[in-house]
């Protein structure tokens, strides 16, 4: 029998400073630096050409196609074995106890934005990958490693992989970029956007949130009068602000879109506030309405015993020149008509709905071949038999790679703080994810179909 954590260890240096590396450039997506050569904007293009580079040090054919995805591949016969990852991150708002794209060692933890989400577990599948051809474990199969650049703004990326440059489906794959043991259903995921003109004499600027499936941790707000008054109101109701000259910052807590409950959205504090204060029956509206992220005040709540509830997250908000936007986050298990439900929203809206591409829910059956053998394999690498799959409202590759589902990395009972302030991975859970991976690649690529 293969000892995959045996191995491993003779890769953990190596995996160390290629992840430190890989976490210290800014792959956010850059509107100021997009163009044609580099359509995520220069960060993602250098973060994916990284990748290229360090799988070609490792003697693995590596591929950039027009800086939206890095394919890695070795082996030429058998299952084709994918394993789907991203490059890009969410913007690092907040405060930081260290810059979050100067990676930090402490309390054997590394924390840097992407270190869980989802740098830290793609260095741990391509090492993994590495081992298992450096030590002439591949052979009756063959592996395809794929990078994306676009996966937290709806995977444009994989879009273009797959229907652009029309690559084949694989036999078998997984993303990690969840996690353990396995997910074996996600939600279906659409933004939608209210959007339209408004004079509001009383303000002159509000903007908050950095992405739509993040809740808002941060809104910055200028009035155009009675600005005293409106600090005095705020103090009285204990509202959590901060003052920077005559913008006024309200303060959250940020949290993944598809939990947005563990979060506190400082976007909606401020429309309720603004509401109350100015009595504008408008912004009071949209408050109340968003204020329960299930949706039960939008009188749009769902509930599956497959994938769970309905949520909502508001994720960006502006207003500025008398245009207002305010982006929502929408997730949704397998009984929901997406187009229905956003209909129905847009007749009780006081602006008009803009939605993007929807992406549907995914489910396997959890005796499926592949969800067994991925299971079987984290057990045997951890000696974790307690701990189920199931199901997530989050929103991963799976969707956009077909035989594919997202297996880890995120251990149980640990905490990440995914899309939030201070985002870390154990150094612990980080080696071992490459034996895990080493393991689930070797036995995905023996599997009989």
């Amino acid at each position: 029998m293969i000892d995959f954590k045996k191995l491993a260890e003779n890769y953990k240096k190596d995996a160390l400073n290629s992840l430190i590396e890989f976490l210290s450039i800014n792959s956010v997506y850059d509107e100021n630096s997009k163009d044609e050569e580099n359509p995520y904007g220069k960060g993602v293009s250098c973060a994916l050409n990284y990748l290229k580079d360090l799988a070609t040090k490792y003697g693995l054919k590596a591929e950039v196609y027009n800086n939206r995805v890095c394919e890695i591949s070795f082996g030429e016969t058998g299952n084709d074995i994918g394993i789907f990852a991203h490059s890009d991150v969410v913007p690092a708002s907040g405060n930081w106890t260290t810059p979050p794209f100067e990676p930090n060692i402490r309390d054997n933890r590394i924390y840097a934005r992407g270190t869980s989400d989802d740098k830290g577990p793609l260095m741990a599948a391509l090492f993994s990958l590495i081992l298992l051809k450096e030590n002439n474990l591949i052979n009756n199969y063959k592996v395809r490693f794929v990078a994306g650049g676009d996966e937290e703004r709806g995977s444009s990326c994989l879009e273009y992989y797959f229907h652009k440059l029309n690559k084949p489906n694989v036999d078998y794959g997984f993303t990690p970029d969840a996690d353990f043991p396995l997910i074996y259903g996600e939600k279906g995921v659409v933004n939608y956007t209210l959007r339209g003109r408004i004079e509001l004499d009383y303000l002159k600027s509000l903007k908050a949130g950095v992405a739509a499936n993040c809740v808002i941790d941060l809104a910055k707000v200028e009035v155009n009068y009675k600005f005293d008054e409106f600090v005095k109101y705020l103090k009285e109701n204990k509202i959590n602000f901060t003052l920077d000259g005559e913008t006024i910052n309200f303060l959250g807590k940020s949290a993944h879109g598809s939990t947005p409950e563990l979060g506190v959205n400082s976007g909606l504090i401020a429309l309720k506030c603004l509401g109350e204060f100015y009595n504008d029956k408008i912004l009071l509206l949209l408050a109340k309405q968003y204020s329960d992220v299930n949706g039960k005040e939008l009188k749009q709540y769902y509930k599956t015993d497959k994938l769970g509830e309905t949520t909502y997250n508001v994720g960006i908000i502006n207003y500025l020149d008398n245009v207002f936007e305010m982006t929502v986050n929408f997730r949704f298990p397998d009984n929901v008509n997406c187009e229905h439900v956003i209909n129905e929203i847009q007749k009780i809206s006081p602006f008009a709905i803009y939605n993007e591409r929807e992406s549907n829910y995914l489910y396997y059956d959890p005796n499926s071949p592949m969800i067994k053998t991925l299971v079987d394999v984290y057990q045997k690498e951890t000696g974790d038999y307690k701990s189920k799959p199931f199901t997530i409202g989050g929103g991963t590759y799976a969707k956009e790679a077909k035989n594919t589902v997202a297996f880890g990395s995120h251990f149980p009972g640990k905490e990440d703080h995914i899309h939030e302030v201070d985002e870390k991975i154990d150094l612990e859970d980080f080696y071992n994810s490459i034996s895990i991976y080493a393991h689930a690649i070797y036995a995905l690529g023996n599997l009989k179909k």
